[in-house]
């Protein structure tokens, strides 16, 4: 399995909000079907789960801070 290039914050700024907003729920969607097949059967690196919710993370601060106009 190649390894995935890690996402930069810029990669996020550049996004429009429907973009971003669209990433996001691909990603949350994405996250709990990795979490339903690990639950099921392990998966190799479980350590993909995590930087899957960092990746989440990084992206809903990117749009918090939009919504504060920051």
């Amino acid at each position: 399995m190649a390894k995935a290039k890690k996402a930069k914050v810029d990669d996020y700024r550049s996004l429009e909000n429907e973009a971003l907003n669209n990433k996001i729920g691909d990603e949350e969607l994405r996250l709990k079907k990795m979490k339903f097949s690990h639950a099921v059967n392990p998966i190799e690196n479980p350590l993909t789960i995590r930087q899957l919710r960092r990746t989440i993370a990084r992206m809903k601060t990117e749009q918090r801070k939009r919504a504060l106009g920051f």
